[in-house]
């Protein structure tokens, strides 16, 4: 590392991503998968407004305007609409949590915060890290957090490791392979941020949906509801619209 300045922000850079991760997986214990899913569509517009506050970069207003069907596409994908008339037309109690939306919302604010900070570290003059380098460094800083978090918020979480993996000697093995999948989706994140830019990889994250509903179809013949489709082609027409956006703010 060249400086302090660079320690802090990789610093900054691993506790923003723990942040992201805890308050996701604790929204997922108050709301419903498919409202997550929408206020994770979102993070597009966070990363769009962060962007432009930490580094004065604005983008085109066709990019801007092309982001909406990114987002909107997602969120009817992901059923949230459905859902919101029922919690309207709820007689009871409704189905909504406040804590575990704050906490999505959070999640999703750090998500976009996380991928500009890379973006920073990545790409501007006076950092360049290697994408290797800056995964490297943030690990440990990573761990720093996440271990102290696990003992507070999991009780016996290294006991429980251990009589896991006596009672299944597999246990360990897919321990590994799930970080390493892990490790591979990090460096590829962080390869994409330098070479394209932190609003691309949020684009390419929600087209990603897109996709993973059409491979879902061709390999496990999952059905898929009309509103899925409705929505994702949306979603697909709004890359489409972004691509042709980023072209022609390069040209000009």
């Amino acid at each position: 590392m060249r400086s302090k300045s660079q320690f802090l922000k990789i610093s900054a850079l691993g506790i923003i991503f723990c942040s992201s991760v805890v308050a996701g997986n604790i929204s997922l214990r108050y709301l419903p998968v498919s409202f997550n899913q929408a206020i994770g569509a979102t993070t597009p517009f966070f990363t769009a407004v962060f962007a432009y506050l930490m580094t004065l970069r604005r983008e085109g207003w066709l990019t801007y305007v092309s982001l909406v069907p990114v987002v909107a596409g997602c969120v009817i994908a992901s059923g949230v609409l459905i859902f919101l008339a029922i919690m309207l037309l709820e007689q009871g109690e409704p189905s909504f949590n406040l804590f575990g939306f704050l906490m999505c919302i959070g999640a999703t604010a750090a998500r976009a915060l996380k991928t500009v900070v890379q973006g920073i570290l990545l790409s501007s003059e006076g950092e360049r890290l290697h994408s290797m380098n800056l995964l490297m460094y943030m690990a440990p800083v990573a761990v720093a957090v996440l271990v102290p978090a696990a003992y507070f918020m999991e009780g016996d979480v290294v006991g429980i490791t251990i009589s896991l993996a006596r009672d299944d000697k597999k246990f360990i093995f897919y321990l590994i392979f799930n970080s390493s999948l892990a490790y591979l989706v990090n460096l590829t994140n962080f390869l994409v941020t330098k070479h394209t830019s932190a609003l691309t990889l949020q684009v390419l994250g929600n087209a990603k949906g897109a996709v993973a509903v059409v491979i879902s179809i061709l390999i496990f013949r999952n059905p898929v509801s009309v509103t899925g489709i409705f929505g994702y082609s949306i979603t697909v027409a709004g890359v489409v619209l972004y691509n042709e956006a980023k072209k022609r703010s390069r040209n000009d």
